[in-house]
C-alpha cells in the first residue's frame, strides 16, 4: 500500500512508519514524503520462518496414515505380478513413469496424477492385511499431467501388475476424464498402453454405458486432429485395448514385447480353429511391415521414448498452432552432389533418400512406417529449421510404382501433416500406379483415390518436384500442377507423361514395328521413336508451356525450397463450404 506522509516528516520517521506498517497488514508499503514522486521509505513484511512458522512440527497421524495409504497404492498390484514384470524384462508402470517424467537435464516432470484413489473403498483393507491378494489400487490405470520434453501433455498408462492392466469402471472414468480435458485445453496426450483389455469379470458398469469403455474411441475421435495423439505399446493389447493404439497420430511398438490384436491367440484358435502366437498374430513386426499399424518399432523401453522425444519436436501442441522451428543445420551431404544422385535412365534404380540427405538439415530426417508400404517413403525432417513432412517416390522398392499399401501409408501421413500444419515437400520419381490383378483385388483404386483426396484436401503449403519420371496418375497423386501446390519444380532428369517410352512404343507403334524385318533397323527405328517420345515429355517443353513453375539446378534445390517456403508461410487456402468429403 502507499503512504503519503506531511513535508516535515524525516526519513526515519518514514522509516519506522514503513515498517511498521508492513508487518502489521503483512504486505509491502510505500512511504512518500510530500509531493516527492518516489517514496522515501519501502519495506516489505517479514519474512522469519523461525518466528512465523513451526518448521519443527511434524505432520500429524492424520497425515501420516494419508501417506501410508499412498505408499500402499503406488506399490501396484500383488509381489508375484511385479516379480514377472522383471522376467518379461518390463518396467512397472511407476518405474516406466520415472523414466518418461524425471529427467531435469531435459525438463521432463510429473507434474500431478488424477484418481489415484479410484476403488479405494474396494481394496483399502487390503492395506490391512484383510485382502492381500486381490487389490485394485488406482484400479489399474494411472492419469495426470507432465512435462516432457519442455512439453506439458496429458499421460495415461496401465498398471499390468494388476489384472494385467485391465480396464473396468473406474480406471474407465480416468481414462474418459483425461481425454474430455485434453480437448478442452489443447495439450498432447501420451498412451503408455499394456492391457489385456477389458476386465470381462467386472464388465457391469463400464462396458455398454453412454460413459463407459466405448466413449473412449468416440474421444479418440474428438481429439483426433485437435492435438497429437502418440501411444507406446509395452504389452499385449487386446481387443478393446488394441483401439487405442489404432485410433493415436502415431503408434510405437517394442520389439519382442508389443502385440496388438482384436483377439487372443486363445480366443482366435477357438473362433477359428488357428493356432498362432502372440507374436506372430499381431507382434511389432506384422503391424510394422505387413498392416502399416506400427509407426516406428523400438528396442526396448528406452529406446521407445527417445523415439518419441524425436517425434514430439515436430509436432505443435494443437491443431492451429505452428510446429515448432528447430536450429537451421547444414544437409548431412552437399548440395552440389545433388544432380549426380540421380541416374540419367528413368528406370534405374536408386535410394531417394540420397537426394534428401542433400535437402534437408542434417540429423533432422525422421521416418515414419519404413518397413510399410517401402515404394514411398514418409519422413519428417527440417529445412533451414522448418518441419516438413516429406512424401518421396522410392526407386530402389519396384522402381518406385505406386501400390495399395504406399498409397494409403502416403494419404494417412499427408492427412496428418495437415492436421497439424506441417508443410508437405513431394518428390516426384515415379512410373505412376501399379497395374495387375493382385493390387486390383487389395484396392489400389480405392487406397489410389484416398491418396489423391489427402493431397486435394491439405490446405498447408505445398511444393512438388518432378524429380525424374512422372508418369500416368502418380502425377496427381504427387501433388503436380493441377493440385494446387504453391509451386511445381523440376529438376533437368524430370519427365512428364501419361506413360514411360516403352509402354507407349508398344501401345502406339507397336503394329508398325512388327512390320519391320530386319532387326538393325527395327532396333534403330524404336530408338528414334524413344527419342521423339522423350522430347515431348521432357521438362523443358512442359516449362516452355508454363505447365511446371521452373527448372531448378539440382545443386539449388535446396536454397530454393527455403526461399519458397518462406515465402509461403502465410499462405491462405480454404475448401468448399461443406460438412466434409466422403472418401476418407
Amino acid at each position: 500500500m502507499d503512504v503519503r506522509l506531511d513535508d516535515d516528516a524525516s526519513d526515519d520517521e518514514a522509516d519506522a512508519i514503513a515498517t511498521a506498517l508492513a508487518e502489521h497488514l503483512d504486505d509491502r508499503v510505500n512511504v512518500y514524503v510530500g509531493d516527492d514522486a518516489e517514496p522515501t521509505a519501502v519495506r516489505d513484511p517479514p519474512r522469519v520462518p523461525n518466528e512465523r512458522y513451526d518448521d519443527d512440527a511434524e505432520p500429524t497421524e492424520r497425515e501420516e496414515r494419508l501417506r501410508a495409504e499412498i505408499e500402499a497404492i503406488e506399490s501396484g498390484g500383488p509381489q508375484k505380478y511385479r516379480e514377472k514384470l522383471e522376467e518379461q524384462g518390463k518396467l512397472f508402470v511407476r518405474d516406466r513413469l520415472d523414466l518418461w517424467f524425471n529427467d531435469e537435464d531435459d525438463d521432463s516432470a510429473l507434474r500431478f496424477e488424477d484418481g489415484r484413489f479410484a476403488n479405494f473403498d474396494e481394496w483399502h483393507e487390503s492395506v490391512e492385511g484383510s485382502d492381500p491378494d486381490d487389490p485394485l489400487p488406482a484400479d489399474g490405470l494411472l492419469t495426470g499431467a507432465a512435462t516432457f520434453d519442455g512439453r506439458d501433455v496429458h499421460f495415461m498408462a496401465n498398471d499390468f501388475s494388476v489384472k494385467a492392466g485391465s480396464m473396468a469402471e473406474k480406471g474407465v472414468e480416468k481414462f474418459l476424464r483425461m481425454q474430455q480435458r485434453a480437448v478442452k485445453n489443447g495439450k498432447p496426450v501420451l498412451y503408455l498402453m499394456d492391457s489385456s483389455g477389458g476386465r470381462i469379470d467386472q464388465q457391469t458398469g463400464f462396458f455398454a454405458n453412454r460413459e463407459g469403455i466405448g466413449k473412449y474411441y468416440y474421444n479418440h475421435s474428438m481429439l483426433s486432429g485437435r492435438v497429437p495423439q502418440i501411444c507406446v505399446l509395452y504389452g499385449p493389447c487386446i481387443a478393446g485395448a488394441a483401439y487405442t493404439p489404432v485410433f493415436a497420430d502415431f503408434t510405437v511398438m517394442v520389439e519382442d514385447m508389443s502385440a496388438m490384436a482384436i483377439a487372443s491367440p486363445r480366443m482366435v484358435e477357438m473362433v477359428t480353429g488357428e493356432d498362432i502366437e502372440m507374436q506372430d498374430l499381431g507382434g511389432a513386426s506384422v503391424h510394422a511391415s505387413e498392416s502399416g499399424s506400427a509407426d516406428l518399432v523400438a528396442r526396448d523401453e528406452r529406446h521407445a521414448r527417445r523415439l518419441v522425444s524425436q517425434l514430439i519436436e515436430y509436432l505443435p501442441d494443437k491443431a492451429g498452432e505452428k510446429p515448432p522451428r528447430g536450429e537451421p543445420r547444414d544437409p548431412v551431404k552437399s548440395p552440389r552432389g545433388t544432380d549426380a544422385t540421380i541416374p540419367s535412365e528413368p528406370n534405374k534404380a536408386y535410394d531417394v533418400k540420397e537426394l534428401i540427405d542433400r535437402v534437408v538439415d542434417k540429423g533432422s530426417f525422421f521416418e515414419l512406417r519404413e518397413e510399410y508400404g517401402k515404394e514411398i517413403v514418409t519422413a519428417f525432417a527440417r529445412i533451414d529449421g522448418r518441419p516438413v513432412g516429406i512424401v518421396a517416390n522410392q526407386p530402389d522398392e519396384r522402381s518406385g510404382a505406386i501400390f495399395p499399401d504406399s498409397a494409403e501409408k502416403a494419404a494417412e501421413f499427408i492427412w496428418t501433416c495437415d492436421a497439424y500444419e506441417i508443410p508437405l515437400l513431394y518428390l516426384c520419381d515415379t512410373p505412376g500406379f501399379m497395374a495387375g490383378s493382385d493390387v486390383e483385388k487389395d484396392a489400389i483404386l480405392e487406397k489410389g483415390k484416398k491418396f489423391i483426396y489427402a493431397t486435394s484436401s491439405a490446405t498447408v503449403p505445398k511444393l512438388s518436384v518432378v524429380v525424374r519420371k512422372a508418369y500416368g496418375a502418380g502425377i496427381y497423386a504427387m501433388s503436380g500442377p493441377a493440385y494446387d501446390p504453391e509451386s511445381t519444380l523440376a529438376l533437368p532428369s524430370g519427365e512428364i507423361a501419361i506413360m514411360g517410352p516403352e509402354a507407349a512404343i508398344n501401345a502406339v507403334y507397336a503394329r508398325k514395328l512388327d512390320e519391320i524385318d530386319d532387326e538393325d533397323e527395327r532396333a534403330q527405328k524404336e530408338q528414334e521413336l524413344r527419342e521423339e517420345y522423350r522430347e515431348d515429355i521432357d521438362v523443358h517443353r512442359m516449362a516452355s508451356e508454363v505447365v511446371i513453375d521452373e527448372i531448378v539446378p539440382p545443386s539449388e534445390l535446396r536454397d530454393e525450397l527455403v526461399q519458397r517456403y518462406d515465402f509461403y508461410e502465410g499462405m491462405e487456402k480454404e475448401l468448399p463450404d461443406k460438412k466434409h468429403g466422403t472418401v476418407l
